[in-house]
Formats: C-alpha cells, sequence, structure tokens
C-alpha cells in the first residue's frame, strides 16, 4: 500500500444514519427518493415528491453531503447521490461521509463491482435479500490521503460521464429509426399509397412464410456446439438481430430441415414466449434455420423492404391496432403467423422505403460504433477503478480528456 494510505472500516469514517420523519409532518413538494428512482447502476433516474408519490409511511432524511445505498438487493448496486436534500424509502441508507473521507470517492468505492459482491454475501433474508446497517459498517475501505481521494474520484467522474454520455447517445441512436418512421409514413402519409396485408408482399418462393420445425422434427437432444446456427426467440427479443449463445445442429440434420432455413433480409417475428418482438435477419447470415419461436417471412422487395415491414410492425398505428384488435388475450398473446398474414399495410413508393432503409442502415451503423466505443470506455474505467482502489494509479498525471 502506498505511504499515506491506510485500511478502515465503513463504520470508522461514514455514519449510517437514519433520522426517521413523518411525511405529514412535510411539505408536500419535499423531494422523495425510492428504489425505483435508482437505476441498477446507481444512476438516478428522477425524483418524486412526498404529495407526488402519495407518501404515507415513515421515511429517513437525507441531504446533498449523503450517499444513499438501497440495501434491499445490493446486487443491483443502486446507490447513488442527491444534489438536493429530502427523504427517502427507509429501504435506503443515507450515509454521511465524516471529513476524512470524500462523497464521490465513497460512492465510486461502492459501485465497485467486487466491494457490490462482498456487501451481497454479508446480507440476511433468501427471497428478499438486505444489508444491516451494522453489516455495511464493517465492509472495508482503503483511505488516502483526502486530496488522493478527490483526485481518484474526479478522474473516475469524468469517465463515468463520458460512459453516460455515450450511452445517451446510443439511447437517442435507438429512437431515431422510429421517429423518422413517424415523420415520413404516418405524420405525412398519403391517402393514394397502395393498401395491401402481409401475405400480398411476400416473394414468390416456396415457403415464404414459415414457421417450426415442430414436435420431434427437432428434440433439444439434437442440438450441437457447432454445426448449423439455430436461430431463436434470444436473437430478436431486442427488436433488432443479435447473436447470443448459439445453438446449432449436425449438417445431416439440417438436410432434413431445410424448408425452414433463415435468408438474409427475412423479417422474423416472435409468435412464443416472448410475442411481437421483430427484427430483420442481417446480409451476413451465414446457412441457419429459424425455430417454432419464430414466423419467418421472406418478401418481394419490389414491393415491401424489410426495414419497412419492421417498422410498420413496431411503430405504425393502423397496425398496432389490428395486433391489439386479434391478438387473444392479453396485449400481443396469441400471436400467430394468420394474424400476421392478415397484418394491413400501406405500401409507400419504392424510393421512400429505400430512403428509409437507408438511415436505418446508418443509424445501425453509427449505434455498432457506439456500442464498442463503450465497450473499451467500460475496460478502461474497469482498469482504472482497480488500480486507482489499489494505489497502483498516479491519479495527479491522468489526463481528463473527453
Amino acid at each position: 500500500m502506498k505511504p499515506g494510505w491506510t485500511t478502515v472500516t465503513l463504520g470508522d469514517v461514514a455514519r449510517i444514519t437514519g433520522h426517521i420523519v413523518d411525511p405529514a409532518s412535510l411539505p408536500g413538494d419535499t423531494p422523495y427518493v425510492g428504489l425505483e428512482h435508482i437505476e441498477k447502476g446507481g444512476r438516478l433516474l428522477g425524483m418524486s415528491s412526498v404529495a407526488a408519490a402519495g407518501v404515507k409511511s415513515t421515511k429517513v432524511r437525507f441531504t446533498q453531503a449523503h450517499v444513499l445505498f438501497g440495501k434491499l438487493r445490493p446486487n443491483l448496486c443502486k446507490v447513488t447521490t442527491a444534489n438536493v436534500a429530502g427523504v427517502a424509502s427507509t429501504d435506503i441508507l443515507p450515509l454521511l461521509p465524516s471529513d476524512r473521507l470524500d462523497q464521490r470517492y465513497l460512492l465510486q468505492h461502492l459501485r465497485r463491482p467486487s466491494v457490490t459482491a462482498e456487501i451481497a454475501g454479508l446480507t440476511s433474508g433468501a427471497n428478499l435479500p438486505r444489508i444491516s446497517p451494522k453489516a455495511l459498517a464493517t465492509v472495508m475501505i482503503p483511505l488516502p490521503p483526502l486530496g488522493e481521494q478527490r483526485r481518484i474520484a474526479a478522474v473516475l467522474d469524468h469517465v463515468d460521464t463520458i460512459r453516460a454520455e455515450r450511452r445517451a447517445s446510443m439511447a437517442a441512436l435507438e429512437r431515431m429509426p422510429e421517429s423518422v418512421y413517424r415523420s415520413m409514413f404516418v405524420e405525412n402519409s398519403d391517402p393514394g399509397w397502395t393498401t395491401a396485408q402481409v401475405v400480398d408482399v411476400v416473394a414468390s418462393v416456396k415457403d415464404a412464410m414459415r414457421t417450426g420445425p415442430f414436435g420431434s422434427q427437432l428434440l433439444k437432444e439434437e442440438f450441437t456446439t457447432e454445426g448449423i446456427p439455430v436461430i431463436g426467440i434470444e436473437n430478436v427479443v431486442t427488436n433488432s438481430f443479435r447473436w447470443t449463445d448459439r445453438r446449432y445442429i449436425s449438417r445431416e440434420k439440417y438436410e432434413t430441415l431445410k424448408r425452414y432455413t433463415v435468408r438474409p433480409g427475412d423479417v422474423l417475428i416472435t409468435i412464443m414466449g416472448t410475442n411481437g418482438r421483430v427484427a430483420v435477419v442481417p446480409e451476413s447470415i451465414p446457412t441457419a434455420i429459424s425455430t417454432k419461436h419464430l414466423c419467418c417471412i421472406t418478401l418481394d422487395h419490389d414491393q415491401c423492404l424489410p426495414d419497412y415491414l419492421r417498422a410498420t410492425f413496431l411503430w405504425n398505428p393502423v397496425a398496432r391496432q389490428y395486433l391489439a384488435a386479434t391478438a387473444k388475450g392479453a396485449i400481443m398473446a396469441g400471436l400467430n403467423m394468420s394474424i400476421i398474414k392478415g397484418l394491413p399495410l400501406s405500401l409507400p413508393p419504392a424510393a421512400l422505403q429505400r430512403e428509409f432503409a437507408a438511415t436505418v442502415a446508418q443509424t445501425d451503423s453509427l449505434r455498432a460504433a457506439a456500442e464498442r466505443h463503450l465497450v473499451e470506455l467500460d475496460t478502461l474505467f474497469a482498469s482504472l477503478q482497480s488500480r486507482a482502489f489499489a494505489g497502483d494509479l498516479d491519479v495527479s498525471k491522468v489526463a481528463l480528456f473527453s
């Protein structure tokens, strides 16, 4: 350990305050923070007020100087700060650092994955694990001089801010295709555009709409660790095509299931489990088959492009109303190939569809680049975090750049 550093317990350098207050005695606009306001990982999603949240039971006070620690399921790392004073749920422990401990340094320490895991190991309660104030106070924390604590916190906060900005840009890119679709095809739709149903725009190929294999055609024990990939719900559940942990079948088994081959540009719609998710198969897809959980559609691209059908399924008000009216039971329950065949479509000119598809492709490219950058930032942050709290990082020489 570096000279001037020591290791102490959290209870040595911070007080777990728990001043209980009756919300009836507070002004209605008093800020209120519940566990629902803190995202996994610690981002504060916003606050409510005592009046707006309809707070009735007793709460705990906090100030801007506190670190708010979610004691229920601490493995979720719901640890944050607030820029105002207010009251919090009693499932939140307000931690008040002493004059030996910097608030931001404490926050960054408590968000470390190793510390989160350590605290999770100190919980009690099987179904709703909680950390007690007494147990939390025993957690060890490395304690450099206060000035170095502040420099460490500043470095980690800076990289954390860049990560948050990258996530925000990714979220904006995620929303962009919907915004463009609504502008082009909902708000500025032309009543003269051709109307059709999905069944009218499939390609003139065998099994242009298909689902399966069913029953004994494909058994779980026939999956292998290599061979021909099998595409399922997990590849579509985010409404974009994603490779996850891959399942395969042998080349010999594939020969018996060729009719379920997935083609580049196919539209995949989940019809079992998580219903109503939709994605377009990328051009780079290797030879693969789909499962009975998906409806796989090969389109006539002269009439309807895959990105346009996907967007219509997700965001067109007429299509959504049709699905809500025809699906059985709860929303999206009972979705099947017959319902999908009858989905109503307005078909704008091919040039407009191509323009929209180009926007989607550009957005996807930008989002993929942002995702790669975020992975690099996460790796950098983890390295800085580990080295900083071990005393192996000379933070005075770390340049803060974006």
